[in-house]
């Protein structure tokens, strides 16, 4: 699934509140241009995506019937 399919089916299961997801995409996206910026370029965008999905956390704890 590319990033334009994956971005189509988080809007069609209104998933876009889904943070997960979101890094999912983001990650999705940053594979797709990765042969055409600079492996410093691809590293650090990579670390943010990683800082991102670490700063979630364990938000979803007391909520999992809600958000899965």
């Amino acid at each position: 699934m590319d990033s334009k399919e994956l971005a189509q089916y988080l809007e069609a299961t209104n998933s876009i509140a889904k943070p997960w997801l979101l890094v999912q995409l983001r990650l999705q996206k940053l594979q797709e241009r990765r042969n055409s910026i600079s492996e410093d370029t691809y590293a650090d965008e990579l670390a943010d995506i990683h800082q991102d999905l670490m700063n979630l956390g364990e938000w979803w704890r007391g909520i999992e019937d809600d958000v899965f």
